[in-house]
Parts: C-alpha cells; structure tokens; sequence
C-alpha cells in the first residue's frame, strides 16, 4: 500500500508534493515502483485524495513501469482512514490468504531500496510485523511538563511497515470502531494487536521522507547516482 495523500504545504507548493517532479519523474512514481517491483509484492494499492485521481492515473499512465500492478483507492480524511481504505479494498483477499503481509509506504519516501521492502517483507512474515528505524542523536521528546529531553538513544522509524495482513485488518476496524488515531501503522497495531511481534530492522539513511524544499535537492542527487 502506497500512502499519497498529502499535501505541499511544508515544500511550499501549490499541490500535493508526491506530484512534484524529482529526476525526470515524480516522487510518486519512484516510491510506487520501489514497491511494485520487488519480489513477492503485488498488488499495490495507491491510496489518494479524490481530488487528486487524475493526476495519479496520469502519474501511473505516463511514469510508473510497474502500472499494472497498481490500483487506486480514494483515501480518508486522516492517514489512519486513508489506510483503513486501502486495507479495505484488500479485506476478500486477506480473507482468502491471497494477501499474507501488507506493506504500508509512504508516497513522499521514493528512496526506498529492494533490499530494504525484502528485509521487512521477510522478517514481517517471520515475526508478524516489521518496521524501519534509525538510531538518532538528533531527537528528542516531550517530558510531559512543557519541555524536551534528548535520551542518548532515540529511533527513527521509516517505511515500508510490514504486518501480517489478517491482524492488521482488524487491527483498523477496532480502531475505527473506538475512534482511535495512530501516529503511524505500528502505532495501531501496539494498541489493537498488542500479540503480533514487530521487530525493528536496519533502516536506511538514504530513505528520507520529502518533507521541505531542500529535500528535492538530496533526492534528485541521490537518484542522480
């Protein structure tokens, strides 16, 4: 599942920044690609604004060398109903055991390497889920009194997420029924599927999320390489 419903706000453009080009091709479409074409992986389902279908079927018409294997489903207002959304359109085949694992990408990290989408596939059918993370010295978190603390080490997680599919599922359903909002997948999945193992990989320094202006620029020079 590729997550691409976003907006430009922080890039300081006048769309969604999945949409804006970066080495001859949108952002979109390298992260959908990052997905569709690794093994095992199939279908994708490219979750969007709306507003915004036309120009993912263009994105996907014009762009995206794994097109088939994509398909489109209007988002929610939130990232947790935009999964709920995708997670839904996939509900008959993870019923069937067509879909074991769903992967959960963001659409604004089109640095996302094979060897990164195998790994979390890998170890999120091992152990039940899977998520990205980088040790940081540059966070920090709320100390619940109005100000920050820097443990010495903090992680950073990224996408892909990994989760056996069924868990999952119903993991979303029983956060919609309670109105529940995550800061992300695993975040739901702690809360409503506490019994599935989800362990931490190696993520990749590389794997940025395109967030500001100056981000296009490192994307652009890495894709560039």
């Amino acid at each position: 599942m590729v997550l691409a419903g976003g907006s430009g706000s922080r890039v300081g453009a006048d769309r969604n920044k999945v949409y804006l080009p970066v080495a001859g091709r949108s952002v979109l479409a390298w992260s959908i690609d990052a997905l569709a074409g690794a093994p095992g992986v199939g279908p994708v389902v490219l979750v969007v604004r709306a507003g915004d279908r036309d120009l993912a079927r263009r994105v996907l018409d014009e762009e995206v060398e794994h097109a088939a294997a994509v398909e489109v489903v209007d988002g929610g207002a939130t990232r947790q109903g935009s999964e709920l959304a995708g997670l839904r359109a996939l509900a008959a085949r993870i019923g069937s055991g067509a879909v074991d694992v769903v992967l959960v990408h963001d659409g604004a990290r089109p640095l996302a390497g094979p060897a990164l989408v195998a790994e979390v596939l890998r170890v999120a059918r091992e152990s039940g889920g899977a998520v990205p993370g980088l040790l940081r010295a540059d966070l920090a978190v709320a100390d619940g009194a109005g100000g920050l603390v820097a443990p010495a080490r903090l992680t950073a997680v990224q996408t892909p997420q990994g989760f056996r599919a069924a868990p999952l599922l119903a993991a979303y359903e029983e956060a919609e029924r309670e109105g529940f909002a995550g800061t992300d997948t695993a975040s739901c999945v702690e809360r409503f599927a506490p019994d599935l193992a989800v362990r931490v990989v190696a993520g990749d320094p590389r794997n940025i999320k395109v967030t500001y202006r100056h981000d296009l620029d490192v994307v652009s020079g890495a894709l560039g390489r």
